[in-house]
């Protein structure tokens, strides 16, 4: 499997002289599997790059499109994904969904003409939509499990494994907190139920959903301090994804969903400060900071 992420932000694009080395563009991530066969994880702005690059190479696609939730930073790329208006290109589009608002909603909603010149039913790709919730499928031939994080909407955590080699992708995720999520409201009951059920800490199941995986992307939105005033907000800060990694027993970690707050260098010194703890407690994993372009091999 490879890697190589086209937008690395959380919660809107952020262009600009200081961001330029992570990246401005809202979560994207390409993941080609041992045949070439394409999964993207979220169509954020950064899935805007990736069809133009696709258009450029003169592929023929039929991809899948895996959605961590419907939140704008993860589908608001999706109406300018070039690709979707081919013929004969196919995108069969995973996510979440509730009673009252269907995945094809989610996603069609945005292109209500009010708000966009061009409708779902009139792109010229096939649009397919499999809405999940804690299953296993399987995708080109690899194995894709999903669950429930700690994220408003239904948000999904993807694990996907082929040939002995695995990936974790939680873009967005809280570290639970039993008193915390009684008084939250815009967190759906059966993720509650969830988590509430463990007699012992409640993110167990993140550990044990991520273990000894080769690679996981997790959601490093705020420092502790941040933190402490965004309890509620659906986002972790480093120090709990750095205890994810060391839990799970995963051999990599990339820090995702930067703040756009966050500069460039105020990245560099999260990762500094990441690296720094995970020596102090003798973690056994690598770390490093998702960035626009990155590639590497699973």
């Amino acid at each position: 499997m490879r890697l190589k992420f086209w937008g690395t932000r959380g919660s809107i694009s952020t262009p600009g002289k200081c961001t330029v080395r992570y990246g401005g563009n809202t979560a994207c991530t390409e993941l080609r599997l041992s045949k070439n066969e394409l999964i993207i994880l979220d169509a954020g702005t950064g899935i805007r790059n990736l069809g133009e690059t696709l258009i450029e190479n003169g592929e023929s696609i039929n991809a899948y499109v895996l959605i961590s939730h419907p939140h704008w930073d993860h589908i608001q790329g999706f109406p300018f994904f070039k690709p979707a208006f081919i013929s004969g290109n196919e995108l069969t589009v995973v996510g979440g969904e509730t009673e009252k608002v269907s995945l094809q909603k989610m996603i069609s909603d945005q292109m209500n003409k009010v708000y966009f010149p061009i409708q779902l039913n009139e792109l010229k790709a096939k649009i397919n939509f499999r809405p999940v919730g804690e299953e296993e499928l399987s995708v080109f031939g690899a194995v894709v499990k999903t669950m429930y994080v700690n994220h408003p909407s239904f948000a999904i955590g993807y694990r996907i494994s082929q040939h002995g080699k695995s990936l974790v992708y939680i873009s967005d995720n809280e570290p639970f907190d039993r008193r915390v999520v009684q008084a939250m409201r815009n967190v759906e009951k059966v993720v509650i139920d969830r988590y509430s059920h463990s007699k012992s800490d409640p993110n167990r199941c993140i550990f044990d959903f991520v273990r000894n995986a080769d690679v996981l992307i997790h959601d490093a939105t705020y420092t502790p301090e941040e933190y402490v005033d965004r309890v509620g907000w659906g986002h972790s800060h480093y120090l709990f994804t750095l205890k994810v990694a060391a839990e799970g027993k995963v051999k990599r970690l990339v820090l995702f969903h930067h703040d756009p707050a966050h500069d460039d260098d105020k990245v560099d010194d999260i990762l500094k400060t990441c690296k720094k703890e995970i020596r102090n407690r003798q973690y056994k994993f690598d770390c490093i900071a998702a960035s626009e372009g990155l590639e590497f091999e699973i």
